[in-house]
């Protein structure tokens, strides 16, 4: 596979900083903001963008973290059985803003998993979509609030987002196949 640097770690920080301040400017009140990381990724650039909100505005904003494996439409298709991490919600979403934070949107099968899962903790008064990376592809109806950046890829393409907290270094990477 051959890989090329789609964000380095500073692109990284500066895009996350800048859809924070777009999230500011479209959510009116911060008391009533929540963030839920989808597990993995999406819970850490949940937990910095939560960091910028408080930097900024001194408002510490409820975090969750959202584990969807339960919810997925593929299990009879997958291989191997998912790893199931923690869903970590423990306050009420009902009439909430919720920013849900991913790291990639591609199909868009791990946006409605999240959103299923959600509406089990209650009726939230709206839900917004913050992706890192937009690759294209949607196989359903969903697109994002807040992007980082889009990128046009291939079907056989992948992008890969490393996160510090995960991987020692932040960067998101395409990997294309090389030719034979």
């Amino acid at each position: 596979m051959k890989e090329r640097i789609i964000l380095n770690t500073d692109e990284i920080k500066k895009t996350l900083e800048r859809m924070t301040f777009e999230i500011l400017e479209k959510v009116d009140n911060c008391n009533d903001l929540a963030l839920i990381g989808i597990q993995r990724r999406g819970v850490d650039l949940a937990a910095r963008i939560k960091d910028i909100i408080k930097r900024r505005t001194g408002y510490d904003t409820r975090l969750g973290k959202l584990d969807i494996n339960l919810y997925r439409d593929d299990w009879t298709n997958l291989s191997s059985t998912p790893t199931i991490n923690s869903t970590e919600i423990t306050f009420s979403i009902t009439g909430k803003t919720l920013i849900l934070v991913d790291d990639v949107l591609f199909t868009g099968r791990t946006i409605r998993s999240a959103l299923e899962a959600l509406l089990d903790f209650g009726r939230p008064k709206n839900i917004k979509l913050l992706v890192l990376i937009d690759r294209g592809h949607r196989e359903l109806p969903i697109h994002a609030d807040f992007v980082g950046k889009k990128v046009n890829t291939s079907l056989s393409e992948k992008v890969d987002v490393l996160t510090q907290e995960r991987d020692s270094i932040d960067e998101v990477l395409l990997l294309e196949a090389e030719d034979e």
